[in-house]
Parts: structure tokens; C-alpha cells; sequence
């Protein structure tokens, strides 16, 4: 029997954040879409399923138990707090269940047609799918003919050369969100962000975390001072850092008495780390393999899909977005790139990504949020800046809510006031950051930004005071 041909003006490869968002944008202006992905618990991507939500859901949980351990400050005696780690990943599959739902129905609502299933590229208009049913048994083939492709087939975590993770002893963050358990003890090889999430959990859940990192700081791509004030906080809390760390990953021992390996600051002798587990944290890898791009012209060069301000790939009618395109890894910025590829194939006005305007967030305790560039960068770039901060310990609803670790960084051009970058660690600053993404959009300065009013008392104030710092003219600082 010959394979079914349907015909699209965009056929979408991938349903993640970037994915759907595309799909959804298209859908909205009116344009006949497909959204092709091989997940049959529904939409939603790495992200949904087994990276951001589940896992600021475990975060949500170990906050609350701090809190709590904390609460005789408060004035309130919550004796003998304990955490239920069964009860924890309960509510974390629960809060998936839910968003994955919620987000495939809206394939319907945006008029996208939602193909279950594994897609290739055959050319770069034409995507050949295998089609699965819930159990992914697979129940045919289509043929999707299109106008224009738009590739989000996402990423994969992976380990370091000669490191063999084993889902028991040896664990990525999969793993980790798979599970319920807690390791008496762990070791955490990376401190970007999906580091210090998982040692910031795994110490309020009890065990005993080391955190290993190749650079000389945590959080290495953050802001200088913000990479110090994590260490400090780290350091506070008894988390054990390891920076410059040098080991041979391939002599990683694992068996049923847990994990070893020797390990030093670089130019030290080495020195014997033992754990019941280790936790590989460094970084992801695109899926380009297996897709088809060797059918079409576009280009891959450091294991990503090369694209334009646009997302338009070598071959004219191919896009790619998200983590297979590179850029900033994160499941936001992957949506904008969907949008930004539907509006250039719909012919509206161009919309260039930015990526120094795009916001970062971490949500380790303390939280790091930041946008534009850290101070190194400016300076590497030769511009002359001047820099505002307000410690959160001088930030009433800080002192109030009990956490006052530290501060808001504005940097600001010494010449024109133009908003550079914004650099926050703390209490919740993740929810602060979107200020400075909206000023950041609209051209503001400081000073603009200082002068709108910040209302009292909040954790925002905190902004309003560092911008009207790089001025000198803070009110409460």
C-alpha cells in the first residue's frame, strides 16, 4: 500500500518549547501546519518532560523545607520537618501530567495538526514519519510535503569522554527525574546551571554534595561577582566546591559500594572523592543525527545546525530552532526562535534574535537571574561602563521574607546610560529578571529604569535601587 501524502505550508520536526511555540504562532496566522513528534505522552520536549519543570518542582519542595526548618524565626514551631521523597516525585509527575496536557490540547485550539510519531528529513521540504501509538509500537508511514521546514529536534544530556553513565551508581539529570531517590551522598560533575539546581536540592534533601566544576568558578558563565557570592552561599550552606577541578573521567570506579575517583584543583595533587553516586552535569548535545540533514544543504559545524538572525538554515526553505540550533540553550529563547522562523516564512516583518537580550535564570538557592553582558564582557569589548548595586540586605521585603543573600547589578554604558546587563542572585530573582528583559527591548537606561517607581514594600525595589546606584544616587543604599 502506498504511504499517505499530505501536504502543509509548514511542517514542524520536533514538540518542544521551540516546536509547539512555532507550530502555534503559524497556526495562528492562518497558516496549515503539522507538528511531528515522537513523545506519545504528548507535547512539551525535554523541557516538560524531563528538564525544566520536573525539576523546579523537586526545587519547589526543598524550598518549602528550608523554609520550614526555619520557621521558629518566623515565630512559628514546625517540629521534626522531614521530607517524603516518594511524595515529592508524586507531585513532580503530577505537575508534568498536567502541563503536557494542557499543552497538547492546544494544538487543536491553534488548528495544528498533531502527528504522533518519528520524522525525517527527505529534502528539505519533505518529511517522511513513522507513525507510533501510545506504546510507540509504530503504526505506519506518512509522507508530509511542505512549503517550509521548520527542525526542533532538541537535545540529549551527555557525559564526559570515558564517563559511562549506568542510571545507578553513574547519573544524569534523566536519571535523576526518573527517580525518587536520595543518595546518602552525591558528587555533582559541572556547576552551570543544571549543577547547582541539583546540589542546591540533594543538600536541602540531607545528603552530603560535592560539587566538581573545570572552571575556576560556579555558574561560569554568570557575572564574576555573581559566580562569587554563589560559592560564598554554597560554602555557608556546607556544600563542598571544587573549582579548577582536574580528574581522569575514564577512571571513575563504580560499583555496589558507590562511586570514587581522584580529583584536585588544578596544579594540586590529587586527592580521593568517594559517593554513593555522581551526577554528570556537563551539558547537553543537539540532535542532529538521524534527522536528514545529509538530504538537504544546510550546515552543521560544532555539533549545531548553522542558522541566520532568522533561524533560516543554508537550504532556504529549512529552519531550525532550539537546542539544535544552538545559541542559548533554554527552552524560552527556543520559543522566540520558533517565532521568529514563522514570521520570516510568513513574510512579516523581520524578527532578529538577539541572544545578549535574552534572560537567563537558575533556580538553585539562591536563585541567578541575568540578561545583556557581565562585566568581563564588557571589558574584553573595550566599553567604558559604570555599575550600580543594591545588596538584598538592604532590601526591606528580603529582610522580611528571611533570605537576604545577595545583591542586584546593573551595568550601564559610562557614556549614554544605555542598560548593558542586569545580574541578580538571591531570593527569588528569577521572577525580577522580566523588567530588565522588557528594558532591555524598549532601549531604556538606568536612569529610566531607577526612575520608574518600584512599589514598597518588594523584592523589586531591589532593581529600582541599583539602577538609580549606577548614579549614585541609591535612596535606601
Amino acid at each position: 500500500m502506498p504511504n499517505e501524502i499530505q501536504s502543509f505550508d509548514i511542517v514542524v520536526l520536533g514538540g518542544g518549547t521551540g516546536g509547539y511555540g512555532a507550530a502555534f504562532r503559524a497556526g495562528q496566522l492562518g497558516l496549515k501546519v503539522a507538528l511531528v513528534d515522537d513523545n506519545p505522552t504528548g507535547l512539551g520536549g525535554t523541557c516538560l518532560h524531563i528538564g525544566c519543570i520536573p525539576t523546579k518542582a523537586m526545587l519547589a519542595s526543598a524550598e518549602l523545607l528550608d523554609h520550614m526548618r526555619h520557621s521558629s524565626e518566623f515565630g512559628i514551631s514546625a517540629a521534626d520537618v522531614k521530607p517524603d521523597p516518594e511524595a515529592i516525585a508524586k507531585r513532580r509527575n503530577q505537575i508534568v501530567s498536567r502541563l503536557v496536557k494542557g499543552v497538547t490540547g492546544l494544538a487543536k485550539k491553534n488548528k495544528v495538526e498533531y502527528i504522533v510519531g518519528r520524522g525525517k528529513l527527505e529534502g528539505p521540504q519533505q518529511v517522511r514519519v513513522t507513525t507510533t501509538d501510545a506504546d510507540g509500537a509504530s503504526t505506519g508511514e506518512l509522507i508530509l510535503k511542505a512549503k517550509d521546514v521548520i527542525l526542533a529536534t532538541g537535545s540529549r544530556v551527555k557525559s564526559l569522554p570515558g564517563l559511562v553513565p549506568d542510571g545507578k551508581h553513574i547519573v544524569t539529570s534523566d536519571d535523576v527525574l526518573r527517580s525518587a531517590h536520595i543518595p546518602a551522598s552525591i558528587i555533582v560533575v559541572g556547576a552551570g546551571a543544571v549543577g547547582v539546581e541539583f546540589a542546591s536540592y540533594y543538600d536541602d534533601m540531607g545528603a552530603e554534595v560535592t560539587v566538581l566544576e573545570y572552571l575556576p568558578g560556579l555558574v561560569p558563565l554568570e557575572d564574576g561577582e555573581v559566580q562569587k557570592e554563589m560559592a560564598r552561599a554554597f560554602k555557608k550552606r556546607g556544600i563542598k566546591v571544587i573549582t579548577s577541578a582536574r580528574f581522569d573521567p575514564s577512571s571513575v570506579k563504580a560499583d555496589d559500594s558507590g562511586v570514587s575517583l581522584m580529583v584536585s584543583p588544578e596544579g594540586k595533587e590529587p586527592t580521593e572523592l568517594r559517593a554513593e553516586q555522581l551526577l554528570v552535569a556537563t551539558g547537553r548535545a543537539a540532535n542532529v543525527e538521524d534527522v536528514g540533514l545529509e538530504t538537504t544543504r544546510a550546515v552543521v559545524e560544532r555539533g549545531t545546525v548553522v542558522v541566520d538572525g532568522q533561524m533560516r538554515t543554508a537550504d532556504p526553505h529549512l529552519y531550525a530552532v532550539g537546542d539544535v540550533a544552538g545559541g542559548l540553550w533554554l527552552a524560552h529563547v527556543a520559543t522566540h526562535e520558533g517565532i521568529a522562523a514563522v514570521h520570516a516564512i510568513a513574510g512579516e516583518e523581520a524578527v532578529e534574535i538577539d541572544y545578549v537580550k535574552m534572560p537567563r535564570a537558575t533556580y538553585s538557592r539562591p536563585q541567578v537571574a541575568s540578561i545583556g553582558l557581565t562585566s568581563e564582557q564588557c571589558a574584553e569589548r573595550g566599553i567604558k561602563t559604570k555599575v550600580g548595586k543594591m545588596p538584598m540586605l538592604a532590601v526591606g521585603k528580603a529582610i522580611i521574607e528571611g533570605d537576604t543573600t545577595g545583591f542586584v547589578k546593573v551595568i550601564a554604558d559610562a557614556e549614554t546610560d544605555e542598560l548593558l546587563g542586569v545580574h541578580m542572585i538571591g531570593h527569588h530573582v528569577t521572577e525580577l529578571i522580566a523588567e530588565s528583559s522588557t528594558a532591555m527591548l524598549l532601549e531604556a537606561t538606568a536612569w529610566e529604569v531607577g526612575d520608574a517607581v518600584h512599589p514598597h514594600p518588594t523584592l523589586s525595589e531591589a532593581m529600582g535601587e541599583a539602577a538609580m546606584a549606577v548614579e549614585g544616587k541609591s535612596i535606601n543604599f
